[in-house]
């Protein structure tokens, strides 16, 4: 019956193609039943992916469950969005206190070394920049959001170049890196990764996206003779765990 049914399709001039589905790359995140709730409120103020937000909501369940010692520290902040992942995720506790470092006025002027994987000179993403400037009234009104208390928060504004190491953790639990030039990440790699914990996690969102970011990580691993496994998070994000 079926193929007398395709023959006649046929003869009428008609093809039958099976579909081939893709499968649903955020299933697994949308059956995370606690994680859903905590996407709603914060995806508003982050350019990163659900996939890396995702990402950074099980590392932080990962250091509570393991009792790994140390704060949480974001370089490159925004509005917040990812800071209040953090905060969202590590609630009800609340001891850990949470470092975000950014120049709170925009991003800073790339350099020859800072190119998209694609070829595309970050220069020209640079000054188009008004997209990524939040000042910091605005991420402490959104960090608000998330109830975490306010004193064990803190902002450290400036260039991480000027404020890293004047201002830094005692020991780090996880370091997220969101920076993208080449200069901010590897300065941020020299002072805060001896920082982190053993099994401590690290997260690098513009691996994949500036080679700038690559070329810092790379580079500083390399000189300190340090073998990483840097699992793919999306096409730009990055984590590993210390060893």
């Amino acid at each position: 019956m079926k193929e007398w049914i395709l023959k006649y399709l046929k003869l009428k001039g008609y093809e039958v193609v099976k579909i081939k589905t893709k499968p649903n790359p955020d299933i697994d995140m949308d059956n995370e039943a606690a994680f859903v709730p905590l996407l709603n409120e914060c995806e508003a103020f982050t350019m990163t992916s659900k996939a890396r937000l995702f990402a950074l909501n099980q590392a932080v369940k990962y250091i509570e469950q393991r009792n790994i010692a140390g704060d949480i520290v974001e370089c490159g902040v925004w509005r917040g969005g990812s800071s209040m992942m953090s905060a969202l995720s590590l609630r009800p506790n609340t001891s850990r206190d949470i470092y975000l470092y950014d120049t709170f006025e925009g991003m800073n002027e790339p350099t020859e070394n800072d190119v998209k994987i694609t070829g595309e000179e970050a220069f020209e993403t640079w000054q188009d920049r008004d997209k990524c400037e939040a000042d910091l009234a605005d991420v402490q009104t959104n960090m608000a959001r998330t109830h975490y208390p306010a004193q064990k928060i803190h902002y450290v504004k400036g260039k991480v170049e000027d404020t890293i190491p004047h201002t830094l953790p005692a020991q780090i639990a996880l370091l997220r890196l969101d920076t993208d030039w080449y200069e901010s990440t590897y300065h941020e790699l020299t002072h805060l990764y001896p920082l982190l914990a053993k099994d401590g996690v690290l997260i690098i969102d513009d691996y994949g996206h500036w080679q700038g970011a690559r070329k810092a990580v790379d580079q500083y691993f390399a000189e300190n003779n340090i073998q990483i496994l840097l699992n793919r998070i999306d096409y730009t994000g990055r984590i590993a765990i210390k060893g």
